[in-house]
């Protein structure tokens, strides 16, 4: 079984949300984190022996990351274990190589994980990517690699495309990055430092660093490999050289994806199951089990599920709070949760979210022109988003190549009748089932006696 085609369809994707006509009774199984497969992709592919990965993600972003390192010289092939999903993978370090070109299409990850893993290689690798890729942050990876002696012979202006001169190793050492715009940043360099001759010392310098969890997750990822990792105050990070150790690792279900699912409760009523929820992990789509009581959602653990009990529901008349919410822990959650304060009864504000104008799309832009163009009223500010609820009318709603712009449509169509999403392909990028999983979420009825009409 190959990855799924790293290739988009240029052709509109027009797609008409269902909209509720009963209480939910949801029970959702959703396919591995895009963030953990992409980090232990790259993990495999510098260790010292072959790894496998259980329930990995197959979506566009880790096409393009397989596809990324197999350019590179790494193995990766489908083993004969399947699951709901796709296959496991086997992952087999080769010797890095050059002289190659690498797709990025839109992940973030691609571009930003493998160019120090380029600079570990021999030869020149050309980065390009979607033209929206190329709109994308880039120059704190890129500087910090410069100031460990890495070369960029075309220049490497700050984004897409630019070309990483490989010389087979990185001297390492210290050094400084402004990560304000990802976290990212720091994952990239963190995640190739135990293969630089003399390890990293990475100080952030910025005023803010957003989406902390996700330099958790990658110290996690590096520590189970027996890579040691310091972090000595809070904005810095000692990675020692070393090896890094084979696993076979299993992938948890995506929890920021799981996000549309959860959320539908609310908008719908009833109750959704999510099925094998994690008890610990560092992902940050956990925080949904607290913050969903904030809307009045019941959230419990049934054996390895978690359930979400939305009671009436906003089909069913329930009003819904408002909440000011800082999001700078988990920004990838915010165009669900501003989806779902569209649809309150109250204003709410978002902060701590200005680092997703330089997403997929400008994330903030995208949910005001979109939410307003069904007749909601959103403001943008400095770092994040006010939102008063209006009552909302069918329409187009964009999804600007962005795939929780997407899901974030959908959340809305549950509710107002006639939203139309213009590329639900978008999804394919984190989550290429959506369409499906939700169609069958929406149609899933209580059992006799308990569903309501509408």
């Amino acid at each position: 079984m190959e990855a799924t085609p790293n290739s988009r369809t240029p052709a509109p994707d027009f797609w008409a949300a269902p909209i509720a006509t009963h209480a939910l009774a949801g029970d959702v199984r959703l396919p591995g984190s895009k963030s953990l497969t992409n980090r232990e992709l790259v993990l495999a592919a510098l260790a010292d022996e072959p790894g496998r990965l259980h329930l990995p993600l197959y979506s566009r972003d880790s096409a393009l990351m397989i596809d990324g390192l197999r350019a590179l010289g790494t193995d990766i092939a489908p083993t004969g274990e399947v699951g709901p999903y796709g296959s496991d993978l086997l992952i087999t370090p080769g010797p890095l190589r050059g002289d190659v070109r690498i797709d990025c299409g839109l992940a973030g990850t691609v571009m930003r994980f493998l160019p120090p893993l380029a600079a570990l290689a021999v030869g020149d690798v050309v980065f390009d990517g979607d033209d929206g890729a190329r709109r994308r942050p880039m120059r704190p990876v890129i500087d910090a690699l410069r100031a460990l002696d890495v070369a960029f012979p075309d220049d490497g202006g700050g984004s897409l495309p630019f070309t990483v001169r490989g010389t087979g190793a990185v001297h390492g050492g210290a050094i400084d990055m402004d990560a304000s715009a990802s976290s990212q940043f720091v994952s990239a360099l963190l995640l190739s430092a135990p293969r630089f001759t003399n390890g990293l010392v990475l100080r952030h310098v910025g005023s803010r660093l957003p989406s902390i969890p996700h330099i958790d997750m990658t110290i996690a990822a590096l520590r189970a490999r027996g890579v040691t990792v310091d972090v000595p105050a809070s904005g810095e990070w000692h990675v020692h050289p070393g090896p890094i150790r084979a696993l076979d690792v299993t992938i948890e279900p995506d929890l920021s994806n799981a996000a549309p699912f959860a959320i539908a409760a609310l908008v719908a009523g009833g109750r959704v199951r999510i099925r094998t929820w994690p008890t610990q992990t560092t992902q940050v789509g956990a925080d949904l089990e607290t913050l969903l009581p904030r809307w009045g959602a019941r959230v419990t653990r049934d054996g390895d599920d978690l359930v979400i009990d939305g009671g009436d529901g906003v089909r069913g008349g329930a009003e819904l709070p408002g909440v000011d919410l800082d999001l700078s822990r988990g920004g990838e959650l915010a165009p669900a949760i501003v989806a779902l304060c569209a649809l309150a009864s109250t204003p709410s504000t978002i902060t701590g979210i200005g680092h997703l104008r330089g997403h997929e799309t400008d994330r903030l832009a995208a949910l005001a022109a979109d939410i307003n163009g069904l007749g909601g009223a959103v403001t943008e500010l400095d770092d994040g988003l006010r939102i008063e609820p209006r009552p909302l009318h069918g329409g187009g709603w964009k999804a600007f190549d962005d795939h929780r712009m997407a899901t974030a449509g959908a959340i809305v169509g549950l509710a107002v009748p006639g939203v139309v999403i213009d590329d639900i392909g978008s999804t394919g990028k984190t989550l290429p089932q959506f369409p499906e999983l939700w169609a069958a979420l929406v149609a899933a009825t209580p059992a006799a006696g308990t569903a309501r009409d509408r």
